[in-house]
């Protein structure tokens, strides 16, 4: 397999359906897309990661990565996409190359994982996923996967995007370059309605697509394709049937819902599930971009509905809640979708990061933070410690990567990123939030953490204290 050219990498770089792209001259761009993975210090950011993120949540389907084992990470448990059926997408499975194929070559041992994969667990379909190694050593995986998808009868997708070509966004969109190169378009659903839609960048974290779709049933709305938390292979196939593309980790597969527009005439919308308002916004824009006045009138009925038992549900909430500040340090449509949501529970968030966010995203988060509210591009521990020092923050929402810097430094701390077990999505997932935000900043521990230590105190100095 040829690696991937540069104009391919910089087809998606400058995606044209990104606003912050529009400005010939460059200096509206954002340097997120651009960024390139540095040697050594790319676990968790790179373009491997980045598409092995967006495509591993297709449960039916075999995830095989072709490279050193060390490029396989724990799938099983590390990540919250859920699936409703199988679970073959949470075995992680690698060609474990050793130094004699990096030398001579891998070709004929990914062939013969495949083959011994396929017989084992007949997947849907097989996904290999290019790496570093295998990229600078030359091997040609598309023949491979060509040849071994005609002689096993099932489809073998290759999925080229190794880790130095660029960061975890664009890994994302190499992702959906794959799908539509070989996936979408390549079969026919049994039927169609004049309702059918796709969820795109939506990957099920914690479950919480499953809080949203009775809305959608209720509504006479299917969902035809879900790219790709809880999708199956064959229905990601048929994607090109649909009416509507409801992109909601809007710029991760951008590329996904412009071409399919180019391609197959399907309008996009781009809409999130996260707070009272933005989710009233979403089912609004999904019933407008439909065309259909009888399903309009019908989603208000349901709007108004459920923003009355939800603003009921988080009326206690609410009132513990308050005035409290926040600091929120995130990535991409989450950094203002949950600032949002925040506001929706009457809290302030006095920070957010803006990493892997648009100019489009940046200009939101202004509009809701207010010119007070501080970006932040980058945050050590240092400087989120700072930030919620300088902010007199009450509690810190951020990736399971930075819970011990608030546990060390004592502050509460929410886990809003991939690694969480609790749903956020829709309208019972901001009551979950404002659950979850509650025990968080009262949980007794807090009071007893920042308690003077025993020997602190003047009771211990004044029978001697603990001996030095």
């Amino acid at each position: 397999m040829p690696m991937i050219s540069r104009t391919k990498v910089a087809e998606l770089l400058n995606e044209t359906a990104c606003e912050h792209n529009h400005k010939k001259d460059g200096k509206g761009k954002n340097k997120v897309c651009a960024e390139q993975a540095k040697p050594g210090g790319a676990q968790g950011g790179c373009a491997f990661d980045g598409a092995s993120i967006a495509l591993v949540p297709i449960a039916d389907a075999a995830h095989l990565v072709h490279g050193p084992i060390a490029c396989s990470g724990n799938s099983w448990g590390t990540r919250g996409s859920l699936s409703s059926g199988s679970r073959l997408y949470q075995v992680g499975f690698t060609t474990d190359l050793s130094e004699n194929e990096i030398i001579f070559g891998g070709e004929e041992k990914l062939f013969q994982a495949i083959c011994n994969l396929q017989a084992k667990y007949r997947p849907a379909a097989i996904f290999v996923y290019l790496t570093c190694v295998t990229a600078l050593i030359g091997d040609d995986v598309e023949a491979v996967c060509q040849r071994a998808s005609r002689q096993l009868g099932i489809p073998v997708i290759p999925v080229n995007a190794p880790g130095f070509v660029g960061s975890k966004n664009l890994g994302n969109r190499l992702a959906g370059e794959a799908l539509l190169d070989y996936v979408i378009g390549t079969a026919s659903p049994e039927y169609t309605t004049r309702r059918d839609i796709n969820l795109i960048g939506e990957y099920n974290i914690a479950g919480e697509l499953w809080d949203v779709l009775p809305l959608f049933d209720e509504l006479g709305i299917r969902i035809l394709a879900k790219i790709t938390g809880d999708g199956r292979y064959h229905e990601i196939c048929t994607a090109h049937r649909a009416k509507l593309n409801v992109l909601i980790c809007a710029k991760a597969l951008l590329n996904v819902g412009r071409k399919m527009q180019e391609r197959y005439g399907i309008p996009y919308i781009e809409a999130s599930f996260y707070g009272l308002q933005e989710m009233n916004h979403c089912l609004r824009a999904i019933a407008q971009g439909l065309k259909d006045p009888e399903l309009q009138e019908r989603t208000e009925a349901l709007i108004e509905r459920e923003t009355r038992a939800t603003e009921a549900a988080l009326a206690p909430y609410r009132q513990r809640l308050a005035g409290k500040r926040v600091v929120l340090y995130t990535g991409g449509v989450k950094s203002w979708s949950i600032i949002s949501a925040a506001r929706d529970l009457g809290m302030q968030v006095t920070a957010t990061s803006t990493r892997k966010s648009t100019e489009e995203d940046k200009a939101r988060i202004r509009e809701l933070l207010g010119q007070e509210g501080i970006l932040l591009d980058k945050g050590s521990p240092q400087e989120l410690l700072q930030v919620v020092r300088r902010t007199k923050a009450d509690l810190l929402i951020a990736g399971g990567r930075n819970q011990y810097t608030a546990l060390k430094a004592r502050i509460p701390f929410l886990d809003i990123n991939q690694e969480r077990h609790h749903a956020y999505a829709g309208y019972r997932g901001l009551v979950n939030l404002a659950r979850e935000i509650d025990a968080a900043l009262h949980s007794p521990i807090w009071e007893q953490l920042r308690r003077p230590a025993p020997w602190e105190t003047s009771a211990a100095k004044e029978v001697g204290g603990w001996p030095s």
